[in-house]
């Protein structure tokens, strides 16, 4: 056993911060664990909250690694496929983001479900939609989660329930998710995102109480990404505590660009959300483009915020430092997997843009469950209209 104690800024403002690191391994570089200090949570009607030190493996380390970085090459090659024309309409980009999907995705289980709103992209990926299906999803193509149908708004998968448009919509749907979860006896939670921008929807508040009047296993998760559209949260909401505002509902604060404490954050409100009903998460995090790749970035914050942000609390950067300087992984190591993750994405992009488009035939199907013969869109149809008159 090889005992590592070094000091590392940390995400938080380039403050500096004791990490402890437990090696097992038989040299630097090929260590199989480490034990790691996270930033300390926010509690609200908790007595007590997760662990703030945390333990990860070397398989695990790389796992995340490599899904935070697939998501980041996707979304840069996803803006250049907007930019060329390849990609119409909306498209909502997640880089920035990617601990906390990367972090609540590696504490629950497939079975567990997850719903959430439209910037969805990383979502989809972790849910096991390949980057195929999302670059291709994007593009229009056969090849996509979708058939090219839903676009960048609505993904779905095994137990991932979009990517929907409505804003704060989502919540409800995640809610009831959960009540079906509960009714059919099984152990599962349903994890139901939504943005600082949708926190005042009335709709949440709604749901919270019914969620915990039936106390219903779902974790509700604000990413507070600092802006609604172009709105700073401060110019929005009379209280930016989003993890209180459950009222009743406990909540817990998370550092949203330490993808280990929301690894741990999310495994403790599993439990409890499994063993006493619902709980708020609120993760601070930050997005690099604007709320869409149509609006330009410095229209509504400092051109120097994102550049600022991005040096000190960056999750990939971050993470990749700890993995480095904690010897559960090497520099080689992580310069191949980057390289992969680019030869991977570079083959789905191309794919993207030349796969074969539904043909127009295709304009009425999956509608029904069990189509009905000689009707293609009900209420539509002219003979159908006119019987019902």
């Amino acid at each position: 056993m090889i005992v590592l104690s070094t000091r590392l800024a940390t995400a938080a403002g380039g403050s500096r911060n004791w990490l402890f690191g437990v090696l097992r391994g038989s040299s630097y570089g090929t260590a199989s664990e480490a034990t790691f200090e996270v930033e300390s949570y926010k509690l609200h009607k908790l007595e007590q909250g997760p662990a703030t030190t945390v333990t990860l493996s070397r398989e695990d380390g790389l796992k995340m690694y490599r899904q935070m970085q697939t998501i980041r090459t996707m979304e840069s090659s996803a803006e250049n496929l907007y930019k060329s024309k390849n990609i119409r309409g909306f498209c909502h980009l997640y880089s920035g983001q990617e601990a906390v999907c990367v972090g609540m995705e590696n504490a629950i289980t497939s079975d567990d479900s997850v719903i959430t709103a439209y910037r969805a992209h990383g979502w989809t990926y972790v849910r096991g939609v390949p980057v195929q299906g999302v670059l291709s999803e994007l593009t229009g193509r056969v090849s996509g989660c979708g058939k090219g149908k839903g676009g960048a708004m609505h993904m779905y998968g095994h137990n991932f329930y979009g990517g929907n448009g409505i804003v704060g919509a989502q919540v409800p749907l995640g809610a009831g998710i959960a009540f079906a979860s509960k009714y059919r006896g099984e152990n599962t939670v349903c994890v139901a995102l939504y943005g600082d921008g949708a926190a005042n929807q009335g709709q949440l508040f709604e749901t919270f109480n019914i969620a915990k009047l039936w106390n219903l296993p779902c974790i509700f998760v604000c990413e507070n990404n600092g802006y609604g559209m172009g709105t700073s949260v401060g110019r929005a909401s009379a209280s930016t505590a989003f993890y209180t505002r459950g009222d009743y509902v406990p909540g817990l604060w998370i550092g949203g660009m330490d993808i280990l404490a929301l690894r741990e954050g999310t495994r403790f409100a599993k439990d409890y959300a499994l063993k006493n009903g619902p709980i708020l998460i609120e993760a601070v995090t930050y997005r690099y483009s604007g709320h869409r790749l149509s609006e330009r970035r410095t229209s509504f914050r400092g051109r120097l915020e994102t550049l600022e942000l991005r040096g000190k609390k960056d999750p990939i950067t971050n993470f990749r430092e700890r993995l480095l300087s904690s010897g559960l992984a090497t520099e080689e190591e992580l310069k191949k997997m980057d390289s992969e993750v680019r030869k991977e994405v570079e083959a789905a992009t191309e794919k993207a843009k030349t796969d074969q488009e539904l043909p127009l035939e295709e304009l009425y199907n999956n509608i029904y469950v069990s189509p009905i013969e000689g009707v293609k869109v009900r209420g539509c149809d002219p003979t159908i209209m006119a019987n019902t008159r």
